[in-house]
């Protein structure tokens, strides 16, 4: 098929390779704009654009998709079906009825659960054991439009975001291959999603990075987990803000009160949590600082059992 794709981080790349592989004829690939990162505030590209560029595929950037311009581009190349992939816009109206075929959108959870911006954070943060990917048409609401395919996959309970991230990436990227054939041969079934059983993904913040110790160990496990590697989770270890990056959970459970040092050797910091729970605590990364193994932080801060990490 004559296929424009639009998408724009990481996760989007497997599913743009896919199409190329496939032998797809992907005729444009649009994305966001070049944003400045790190500290020289380089302008850097978005990874599709470099994937899409590295195999000839002409790229587009526009700013904006309601000024009529990406419209009069778009029809230009006339594609027969837009495949979308975390692209960071919203598709207005004349866009999404443009392709005979319709746009479609690989979104990274199971709808309708977690429609929205980060999906994949919000299952780990709220606990859930099971997500996915779903493949389905793009409509004017917020990830609501009916469903083609979806694939489960369950949630390790050490698994963090960005290792879930990569794992949906592929399953999504796999799972194109199977709507696209049903889609040129006319037997794609369109399943509406129940809107009674939706849950909102909003971004993430850093307001959600602070660790509360009175909370119970699982709760704080998942916090770290699903906030890595962006915004993630923080805590004061004896008086130095670090980043929580790798927890573990321990099968103890403790009378003291939370944020007390129970352990500190070289496997870990254990750490006292709500409901006479015990977490512990891998790896960190003090404020200025690489991160580190918590015992590595411990040869500099020699906490002691029964103090207040």
């Amino acid at each position: 098929m004559k296929i424009v794709f639009m998408g724009t981080p990481d996760f989007a790349v497997p599913s743009l390779r896919k199409l190329v592989e496939g032998g797809h004829q992907v005729c444009g690939v649009f994305t966001q704009p070049d944003k400045p990162k790190n500290r020289g505030m380089k302008l850097l590209p978005p990874p599709v654009k470099e994937y899409a560029l590295s195999v000839g595929i002409p790229v587009f950037q526009p700013t904006t998709l309601r000024d009529g311009t990406a419209l009069e581009q778009l029809k230009a190349l006339e594609p027969q079906l837009i495949v979308v992939a975390a692209y960071g816009k919203i598709l207005p109206v004349d866009i999404l009825q443009l392709p005979p075929l319709g746009c479609i959108n690989v979104h990274s959870s199971l709808l309708p659960k977690y429609r929205g911006a980060a999906p994949i954070n919000w299952a780990i943060l709220n606990g859930e054991k099971e997500t996915g990917v779903t493949i389905m048409y793009m409509a004017e609401g917020l990830d609501t439009g009916d469903m083609l395919a979806s694939s489960a996959t369950p949630i390790d309970l050490n698994e963090s975001a960005q290792q879930l991230h990569d794992r949906l990436a592929q399953m999504g990227a796999d799972l194109l291959p199977q709507v696209l054939e049903q889609l040129e041969q006319g037997t794609a079934v369109a399943v509406p999603q129940d809107d009674s059983q939706s849950c909102y993904a909003p971004m993430l913040s850093r307001e959600l990075s602070p660790m509360d110790w009175g909370r119970p160990a699982l709760e704080l496990h998942n916090q770290v987990r699903g906030l890595t590697p962006w915004p993630a989770a923080t805590a004061m270890v004896d008086g130095v803000r670090c980043k929580i990056i790798r927890t573990a959970l321990v099968d103890e459970t403790t009378s003291k009160t939370p944020g007390t040092c129970i352990k500190a050797d070289k496997r870990g910091l254990w750490v006292a949590c709500g409901q006479g729970t015990v977490l512990e605590i891998l790896d960190l990364q003090p404020d200025g600082k690489k991160a580190m193994a918590a015992h590595a932080f411990l040869l500099g801060h020699p906490l002691k059992e029964n103090e207040m990490i």
